[in-house]
């Protein structure tokens, strides 16, 4: 009979946020610089399992420093601050330009609309991407999936809303585009 041996092992949090995505308080911004994730070392069955593309890959530049995040943070806030006032002073207001997860939803239900071809620019001609149109639909989907519980009673409506319409339309153009063409012409012998 075989023997049972136990291992014992130490678990240390080498996180460097929070769940809320706060900097932890333990560590230090120069842990922060340095940090690089620990090798994983998976067991066979799981490595057997595991796509071959789940290595780090090191041509990839390491994220940036919290003081970098944070001045680039300011930055941008400083640049968007002074575009707004511009905005303001061409008698709009800034306000109407904001990004909210409408508009973020919106702009792709209309990118989506365009590759289906159901949508065109002014004065252009409609144009079909259909493998655009199912990557920007299941992009939605995926927003779907991981927003699950996070949005308003509005967003979530207006979001199924916007992926029912849009499978709707993927599925008619797809089923038109594998129709055989109609005759335009009636032939007077066949009745």
């Amino acid at each position: 009979m075989a023997e049972k041996r136990q291992d014992s092992f130490t678990v240390t949090d080498r996180r460097l946020f929070t769940s809320d995505g706060e900097l932890r308080k333990e560590v230090s911004e120069e842990e922060i610089a340095t940090s690089k994730p620990a090798p994983v070392t998976p067991s066979a069955e799981a490595a057997s399992a595991a796509p071959a593309s789940s290595t780090l890959d090191p041509s990839v530049p390491p994220a940036p420093t919290a003081a970098e995040q944070k001045e680039q943070a300011d930055a941008y806030g400083k640049s968007s601050k002074e575009l707004d006032a511009r905005v303001e002073l061409s008698g709009h207001s800034a306000k109407e330009m904001e990004m909210t997860f409408e508009r973020f939803m919106a702009s792709l239900y209309m990118t989506a609309m365009l590759q289906l071809g159901l949508m065109q620019e002014e004065r252009g001609q409609p144009r079909i991407d259909l493998l655009g149109a199912r990557q920007t639909i299941d992009t939605l989907s995926l927003l779907s999936e991981k927003t699950k519980g996070n949005l308003t009673a509005a967003e979530e409506n207006f979001l199924q809303n916007c992926l029912y319409e849009l499978r709707m339309a993927y599925v008619e153009v797809t089923n038109a585009l594998a129709r055989p063409p109609q005759a335009t012409g009636t032939n007077p012998s066949i009745r």
